[in-house]
């Protein structure tokens, strides 16, 4: 999601290059764990580039996703700049992570996203109902290819263009290649259905080794309850799907409750939901889920979860949620960046798998969104991830 739209109360102290030592496994929240999860989480160290980073022409930032490619051994992410500073675009890059940190981060190449006809995709202001809001890109294991999520817009004005959101499928070069289709309810409408606007689908993974696909969205369904607030959570939709688009399972993901009082003084309200899922390469029913929170006069709040669709209700029949007799996925912490002693806690979105310790350990790779604010950064994050 794009939170250049919320005035942040808090200046994020920017650092040009910065590298962690580890620190503590993070915390359990009290959360019961879920069979056939467990997992845990440490920190092997940050690193933040400079911001605003010119590189080839654009501008480095908005990162709102990140995979790896298997085909090349480089990290893919997508700019959620909605052809505003230059034309909607992934960048490559080479990131060293080891048992130490993020050793470096090198970019090594940028292409644009491109339309079927090979044109790049206009800016919001266009109104011409094809722009696009990129928000996660994951690399088809089978072929290589980028398949890339975009939110789309649900105007908050009768006057502007609805645009669905979509996932659809790159070249390496940001060449048009085809596209998903998502499950109905993922939908926009102008009635009281559908995502909220900026709450659609985030999050993307493939599982079983490219066999399946699987998108959540970031916020509930209008028709599946109220967001969450500081006594209560709320239900995300999980779908699973074949690669042909067919709809296999659709879940209730439980998002944590709101976890602090918003500054009176702020005209914003809290804003969180689920920004990245990623599959487990060896267990189909098994997902890392990433929630991000940020409240004013708090900050934010970024929390890695380990989740399970066993035993959890198929809800794709479902209308609405709301009433319903629903057994959600069940989840258990794996980390909470303010327990990790990071250098500041920023809007991180991204999240994918890294190589493999000589400990037996697997890292995880996190990226932050900096949407291109002063006040924000810029920030990898590196994650050894024991299981069980």
């Amino acid at each position: 999601m794009r939170t250049s739209l919320i005035r942040r109360a808090c200046v994020v102290a920017l650092m040009m290059v910065t590298t962690m030592t580890p620190a503590a496994a993070a915390r359990p929240a009290g959360d019961t764990k879920a069979p056939g999860t467990g997992g845990h989480a440490r920190l092997l160290g940050e690193r933040i580039i400079p911001h605003k980073l010119a590189f080839r022409g654009t501008t480095v930032g908005g990162l709102s996703g990140i995979d790896r490619n298997p085909c090349t051994g480089e990290y893919v992410m997508i700019s959620d700049d909605r052809s505003v500073l230059q034309p909607a675009r992934f960048y490559t890059a080479r990131i060293a992570v080891d048992g130490t940190g993020v050793r470096s981060v090198d970019f090594t190449g940028t292409h644009p996203l491109r339309q079927p006809d090979g044109s790049v995709h206009p800016p919001a202001s266009a109104r011409d109902g094809k722009a696009v809001d990129p928000e996660e890109l994951r690399v088809d294991p089978r072929s290589c290819r980028y398949w890339w999520s975009q939110e789309g817009d649900r105007p908050s004005s009768a006057a502007d263009p609805l645009i669905q959101q979509s996932v659809r499928i790159a070249g390496s070069t940001g060449a048009y290649r085809g596209e998903f289709r998502l499950p109905a309810d993922y939908r926009y409408t102008r009635q009281d259905r559908g995502p909220r606007r900026n709450k659609g689908v985030e999050a993307i993974t493939f599982g079983s080794r490219g066999a399946t696909f699987t998108s959540a969205l970031e916020g509930p369904l209008i028709q599946d309850g109220p967001e969450p607030d500081l006594r209560h959570g709320a239900l995300v939709r999980v779908t699973r799907q074949n690669r042909d688009g067919a709809v296999l399972r659709q879940f209730a993901y439980p998002l944590e409750k709101i976890f602090a009082a918003s500054d009176p003084s702020s005209p914003w309200a809290p804003d969180t939901g689920v920004p990245a899922i990623l599959a487990f390469p060896d267990d189909p029913d098994r997902y890392l889920v990433l929630e991000r929170t940020w409240v004013a006069g708090a900050g934010y709040r970024i929390r890695v979860f380990d989740a399970t669709t066993r035993g959890a209700t198929d809800v794709r029949h479902m209308s609405s949620l709301a009433g319903r007799a629903v057994v959600p996925m069940r989840k258990k912490l794996v980390a909470d960046f303010h327990d990790l002693g990071l250098s500041t806690v920023v809007n991180t979105e991204g999240l994918t798998w890294g190589p493999r310790l000589r400990s037996g350990e697997r890292t995880l790779l996190l990226v932050s969104d900096d949407n291109f604010a002063e006040d924000e950064a810029t920030q990898f994050v590196a994650l050894a991830f024991r299981d069980r």
